[in-house]
């Protein structure tokens, strides 16, 4: 039986309001790009899962054309490609990744039973 790799990141996408592929883990950045685009995610507070690419060369590879963006990292956030690294810090840096991930959170906080 082979492996349907496109699938397999089509799920990771879909079960994590916010992942990440990069270079190695959020503890143990490989790049500096994973490890800039990770410091832009933590400073927002908000959750995030991670795959690290390195760990399997075919997913590797198949991360980049599912999204057509030929570079690592790659953040999803509610089952969009939002960009690399550059994009991430700019968003950061403005404001806008907080906002993004504030509102792709609010459904679940809303959906949290009340205290």
């Amino acid at each position: 039986m082979s492996r349907d790799v496109t699938h397999e990141i089509r799920e990771e996408i879909g079960q994590n309001k916010v992942i990440v592929y990069m270079k190695g883990t959020p503890a143990m950045p490989q790049c500096g790009f994973s490890a800039a685009t990770v410091a832009a995610l933590r400073e927002t507070g908000y959750p995030f899962a991670h795959v690290n690419i390195l760990e399997d060369q075919e997913k590797r590879e198949a991360i980049k054309a599912f999204s057509s963006w030929p570079t690592i990292p790659q953040v999803y956030v509610d089952g969009k490609f939002v960009g690399g690294c550059d994009i991430v810090q700019e968003m950061y840096a403005s404001g806008e990744l907080e906002q993004l991930l504030k509102d792709a959170f609010a459904e679940v906080e809303s959906a949290a039973p009340a205290k």
